[in-house]
């Protein structure tokens, strides 16, 4: 051998040597945690999983920790990034490659063919979104782990052609969730269950339902990497559980899916889904199921995995059973036949936690061999997505939905008729054309958001929450006019001239869900979550919605970058007015009540007014400029104040937590008003009037009136026993209570305290005998009152329209009209002596037999003249009932005004 190659020998065998004892260095989970992953009885918590991670990335070269920011109880949030040595010192490149063919600008077919040849596939894989459903960060460790360290060629392969984002999606509700579990040295004593507070500081299982929105911090993390920083051609989900009889529910999803995807991306999910499938089946891992085997589809926008779809990601959802605790799988004969959503069923067994996370490991590796082997089509496929979403809004399109399939056919049906024929050779394309080439029926190029509309600031937390998910929108550099209309300098613009195309419409344009049925004149099928949820409708932006091709003077945001308004030094004066229509006068008015300032109410229109004052301009200056509030000099004294001081309110919550009323403390924390949490057993103690003025019970909290029971169960047992909760938490235990709660509001009420309800908890109104009643009912043969079938009427979470009397204070700041969420919600009858004699004012109510905005709203002319709001007399206080959902996931700004206006004492 010459002196060269033995030399080039050696370095070699020292290379190897060194990469062996890098790899030999690095820790397992057991030689970390002091169990394996999957083991029985035993589960991480994060501040373990935190240092794992760190030692992971300490000693692999294929393993980089980075920090996304903080949790919304001050923890890190991380994400490695999983990839050859090699890779990892290109990430800058990799990353603007997978941006610029994510956003699809300016590149030609081949220039997209030549970057998605030298980039990488980015694929998203994260865990424990949801914390008690524990295989999932499980899973990402025990992952990360064998991505780590393993050298069979697969993963070799997966490493030099893959950039894998591993990302904790919930380490607070790690640490909460672990903890709870193996407080007990008794293995067998450990439990999930009786969990004392949520898993998520505000909303527990909703963090899955903020994800077009981002109010919390870890959403925002997260929409920050896949929308803006990363743009994964796929990203992975981990939930729990599969359905009953199964053992993992996943891709592809039943229908209905959105119609703004590309149809690339339904065949993508087909693509990918199935390669997930075959590798358990071809591991002899039985019980996967898909499409109709599972309630999951493809409809909804706010979810982890359903937002992406919107960004032409690939987005994976599994469901898989499993826990700490061995479980059994279930007997379920109709799974035990075969079929095309579940080819290979799973037969009863016991079942255990390795199991479910050797499941998970292979179902991520099928996803990860999948994007190795297709990594140019992954890569080409989001461009061309993007790519037809740019072109889609450069020229006129028009969108299929229901409602112009439905059109079709009337004019169709309505012709025949006339004709009185039979035409069996089809439906001539007139009909066709006169729908879907009709203008006023094409999709729209853009959207204006004129920047001297009502509430601006109201606004920019629209365009904000756009910003966020990777929306471009552009700023007017001067005034512009577009048609016969002009608009001011300062206006935003969004077109639907790019890649997220999908995006954009579902913020701007109502969702038109099918009629969705078992069969004809069957019961609907619900949809996996909400049917509707136009953004632009819920947060009462007023925009134009542009038709055709339109330019200006306008200059692009940067992608991600947020618009923060300068609302400018206010002038002294007399006094200040800030309009109560704003959401952000709330916030700014509270800063001035905390500081000591007067503020009063003008009866006539419900603004606000503030005596001028050193103390008040200070506060003005520094509240008002946070939130870019324009505050304006009065021009006079208004002649009919009543001075305003912050009530003292309570919000009622429950052991194990309400997400609804987390949502609620957390909107009031943003706009700064004061609130204490009260739980049942304070309710039953009673003389709540000396500590409270108002108290708010959201959906959840007040049962159903159980007509002829003078006694019941006080509720004191609902959760755990209280000798298995820690001290700190058993004052949370209990529920409201018909003999023992309800007395106790009555008296609270007496005393002249306020009550609002929300939702479900309007219930308190039959409670307390006011002369209200359930308006969607309808008369049996025998005269008797029964709620109406869901065959006849059903509106799942939706948003619809109503009317407001805008002369009741509750009302202050509304518009006559206004849109509200719908899920199902409680609508009234209310007597009429009731109305005339004063002792119960509506507030809002159906005018129309056509209510709805956006959703699905099946039997809908059921609601007209049914009341969706009231306030009424009882006692010296008053009962306000709002049936729609007026703070549904901090998403409604439109109706936060509703409750705002509950939270201050009126003094003569």
């Amino acid at each position: 051998m010459s002196k060269l190659k033995l030399k080039g020998f050696l370095i070699a065998c020292l290379l190897t040597g060194s990469q062996i004892s890098f790899a030999q260095n690095i820790p397992s989970p057991k030689d970390h945690f002091g169990f394996s992953i999957g083991d029985d009885y035993q589960l991480a918590n994060f501040t373990q999983t935190e240092a794992y991670f760190k030692k992971l990335a300490a000693t692999s070269d294929r393993v980089k920790l980075v920090d996304i920011g903080k949790t919304e109880e001050d923890r890190t949030q991380y994400m490695l990034i999983v990839s050859s040595p090699e890779n990892l010192k290109n990430l800058d490149r990799y990353k603007e490659i997978s941006q610029k063919l994510a956003h699809a600008e300016g590149l030609t077919t081949a220039q997209a063919k030549a970057l998605a040849d030298e980039g990488k596939a980015v694929i998203w894989i994260d865990g424990g979104l949801h914390a008690n459903e524990t295989v999932g960060i499980h899973q990402l460790i025990e992952t990360a782990w064998q991505l780590a360290t393993k050298k069979d060629p697969e993963t070799q392969k997966i490493l030099k052609d893959v950039i894998i984002l591993m990302t904790h999606a919930n380490p607070d509700g790690q640490e909460l969730i672990s903890n709870w579990y193996m407080r007990e040295k008794d293995p067998a004593k450990r439990t999930l269950s009786g969990v004392p507070r949520l898993y998520q500081k505000y909303i527990g299982h909703d963090n899955n339902r903020d994800f077009f929105m981002l109010n919390m911090k870890e959403t925002q993390n997260i929409g920050r990497q896949l929308f803006v920083e990363w743009l994964p051609q796929i990203m992975y989900n981990h939930h729990q559980a599969g359905p009953a009889g199964t053992i993992v529910a996943g891709a592809p999803y039943r229908d209905p899916f959105n119609y703004v995807f590309d149809p690339v991306l339904m065949t993508s999910l087909d693509a990918v889904g199935a390669a997930m499938h075959n590798r358990l089946n071809a591991e002899d891992k039985p019980g996967y199921t898909q499409r109709n085997g599972s309630v999951f589809s493809t409809w909804y926008n706010g979810g982890l995995r359903t937002t992406t779809y919107f960004h032409n990601i690939i987005g994976l959802l599994t469901e898989i059973v499993g826990s700490p605790t061995p479980s059994e799988i279930p007997l379920v004969p109709a799974r035990l036949l075969p079929n095309s959503d579940s080819p290979n069923p799973v037969t009863p067994q016991k079942w255990y936690f390795r199991q479910s996370i050797d499941y998970s490991v292979s179902l991520n590796y099928a996803v990860l061999n999948y994007a190795q082997r297709y990594k140019d089509e992954l890569l080409f496929n989001i461009y061309l997505m993007g790519k037809n979403s740019i072109e889609r809004g450069s020229k006129d399109s028009w969108t299929f939905s229901p409602k112009k399939l439905e059109a079709i056919n009337l004019a169709y049906a309505k012709d025949q008729k006339a004709a009185s024929g039979n035409n069996r050779a089809g439906m001539p394309v007139k009909y066709y054309d006169t729908v879907m080439k009709a203008p006023a029926l094409k999709d729209a190029r853009g959207y204006i958001i004129s920047a001297d509309q009502p509430d601006l600031t109201t606004s920019v937390r629209f365009l904000n929450a756009l910003i966020k998910t990777g929306i471009l929108v552009q700023k007017a550099t001067a005034d512009f006019s577009v048609g016969t209309k002009n608009y001011p300098k300062g206006s935003y613009i969004v077109k639907t001239d790019q890649a997220f195309r999908p995006h954009v419409l579902d913020m701007f344009e109502p969702q038109d869900h099918p009629n969705d049925f078992k069969y004809e004149g069957g019961a609907p099928i619900p949809p996996y979550d909400a049917a509707g949820w136009t953004l632009a409708y819920m947060m009462n932006v007023k925009f134009d919605r542009i038709m055709d091709n339109f330019n200006g003077p306008f200059e692009r945001l940067n992608y991600g970058e947020v618009i923060k308004l300068n609302s400018g030094k206010v002038p002294s004066a007399s006094g200040y007015t800030l309009n109560g229509s704003l959401n952000d006068s709330y916030y700014v008015v509270n800063d001035l009540l905390k500081a000591g300032v007067t503020v009063y109410r003008n009866l006539s229109d419900g603004s606000f007014y503030v005596p001028s004052s050193a103390k008040a301009k200070i506060s003005i200056d520094q509240s008002a400029g946070k939130v870019g509030l324009t505050v304006h000099a009065a021009k006079t004294k208004p002649s009919s104040l009543q001075k305003i001081t912050p009530s003292r309110i309570a919000l009622w919550d429950t052991y194990g937590g309400s997400m609804s009323s987390g949502w609620v403390r957390w909107i009031m924390e943003q706009y700064h008003f004061n609130a204490s949490v009260i739980y049942p057993e304070e309710i039953d103690k009673g003389n709540l009037k000396s500590k409270y003025d108002v108290i708010i019970f959201v959906g959840g909290a007040i049962p159903a009136l159980q007509e002829g029971i003078s006694v019941t169960n006080s509720g004191r047992s609902f959760g755990p026993k209280p000798e298995e909760v820690p001290e700190e938490y058993r004052n949370r235990l209990g529920r409201i209570s018909q003999d023992k709660s309800i007395p106790k509001l009555k008296e609270f009420l007496d005393a002249g305290g306020d009550i609002v309800t929300i939702g479900s908890s309007t219930n308190l109104a039959y409670h307390l005998k006011l002369p209200v009643r359930n308006a969607m009912v309808e008369m049996t043969g025998n005269g008797e009152e029964k709620r109406l079938p869901a065959e006849k009427y059903y509106i799942p979470g939706s948003v619809l329209n109503v009317s407001f009397d805008t002369s009741q204070t509750a009302n202050w700041g509304m518009e006559q009209h206004a849109d509200v969420y719908f899920d199902n919600s409680p609508v009234f009858k209310i007597a009429p002596n009731a109305v005339s004699s004063g002792q119960i004012k509506p507030l809002a109510w159906f005018s129309t037999a056509t209510p709805l905005r956006s959703g699905w709203a099946w039997g809908q002319a059921y609601l007209q003249d049914g009341v969706a709001a009231f306030e009424a007399r009882s006692g010296k206080g008053k009962l306000v009932a709002f049936g729609p959902e007026i703070t549904f996931r901090a998403q409604t700004h439109g109706t936060f005004k509703l409750l705002f206006n509950q939270l201050y004492n009126l003094n003569n």
